[in-house]
């Protein structure tokens, strides 16, 4: 018993076990507080933070009390050993420390953390998204410092967890078989649209370039469409230009017909998509593909590599190709160029598919996460 002098935490407590009890009869929890990390959407584009900015609006508009919180104190990625240290203990500390205080503070019922990350002192239950397990499918791509660290805290932060969201059926039952998490502990959440709004896509698409969208992560073999987009200029007289947008941009200079954009705005984005003859995704592994969703929100063909998840989220909206196959993915290149009745089909396609996805689809599976959370 915590007596009238009971302190704030008890009364967290006895409010949250209220909420609890009543859930079930709620039939879904609209009036859940949840507190968010979003500390990633401070660090630059990403995949996470587009994630996390566009998941939080969702949210509120189902009425789902979100508490966002973020660590402003840390540093820019890289600068030496030393920022690298100081980094990761302000990560240390924010997580296990702040997050469990602020939890308390503002009446929390779950902690959702957007990656893998683990709260131990938390007193209220606790939510993980999981994007991708690469790290163990192509342990290769990775750093083995990294490799061995994320095998580790990831597999931890995930069992410990009341529920994990994550992104694909293709990355569900990698989850389960991997870490051994029982199936109905897991909520697939597939993304929405990431910085496109369909209201930026409506210009008639058109074929000037192909496209690539990213960064050079070796997981998104971007050296593999380089060679691909080579292969293709060797082939054709009239050749369409490659454009990269977003961090590979750097990556232009000095290749044929290959320009950059470093960072186009959503607005130059969605003209980007609209003018291309096809994005080009050569992905080793994904868990998802927001790029793959935006360029079928744009009605923009796709060429990409026959992997789970990008066969999940496209269906029969794509040119699937073997991403080590440069012949092959020059051929489907100079295909799409060259035949605009097949540019509509695998366009109207796209939209039919992309009409699956939205984050009012992703925020109500989210609230089914918190639920589980409560209730299970």
């Amino acid at each position: 018993m915590c007596g009238s002098r009971r302190s704030a935490a008890c009364r967290c407590c006895a409010r949250r076990c209220w909420r609890r009890a009543l859930a079930p009869a709620w039939g879904c929890l609209e009036q859940v507080r949840v507190l968010l990390d979003a500390s990633f959407a401070l660090r630059g584009a990403s995949g996470t933070g587009v994630y996390i900015e566009r998941l939080i609006p969702a949210l509120g508009a189902l009425g789902v009390d979100v508490v966002e919180a973020a660590n402003d104190s840390r540093g820019d990625p890289g600068g030496g050993p030393w920022r690298s240290l100081r980094n990761h203990l302000s990560d240390a500390r924010w997580t296990r420390l702040e997050l469990a205080r602020l939890a308390r503070a503002e009446d929390i019922d779950v902690i959702h953390h957007p990656l893998p990350a683990r709260t131990p002192a938390s007193p209220c239950p606790q939510v993980v998204s999981v994007h991708d397990l690469a790290f163990l499918q192509r342990p290769d791509l990775f750093a083995s410092g990294y490799r061995q660290w994320a095998a580790l805290a990831h597999r931890r932060a995930a069992r410990a967890a009341a529920a994990v969201i994550v992104v694909s059926e293709a990355t569900a039952g990698e989850v389960s078989a991997r870490w051994q998490i029982p199936p109905e502990r897991i909520v697939v959440a597939h993304h929405g649209p990431g910085q496109l709004g369909r209201r930026r896509c409506r210009a008639e698409p058109g074929h000037q370039h192909f496209l690539y969208v990213g960064d050079n992560e070796p997981r998104k073999n971007l050296d593999a469409v380089l060679a691909a987009y080579q292969a293709y200029r060797a082939g054709v007289s009239a050749r369409l230009p490659l454009i990269l947008a977003g961090a590979a941009a750097r990556l232009a200079s000095g290749q044929d017909g290959v320009r950059g954009e470093p960072a186009p705005d959503a607005d130059r984005l969605a003209e980007l998509y609209r003018g291309a003859a096809a994005l080009v995704h050569l992905s080793l592994v994904e868990g998802f593909g927001l790029t793959l969703l935006e360029a079928m929100t744009a009605g923009t063909p796709v060429i990409a590599a026959s992997i789970p998840a990008v066969r999940e989220l496209c269906a029969d909206a794509l040119l699937a190709v073997e991403p080590g196959d440069a012949d092959g993915v020059a051929a489907a290149m100079a295909r799409l160029a060259g035949d605009a009745t097949l540019r509509a089909e695998l366009g109207a396609r796209g939209l039919a598919r992309a009409a699956a996805f939205s984050w009012e689809r992703s925020a109500r599976a989210h609230l089914a996460a918190y639920s589980l959370a409560l209730t299970g």
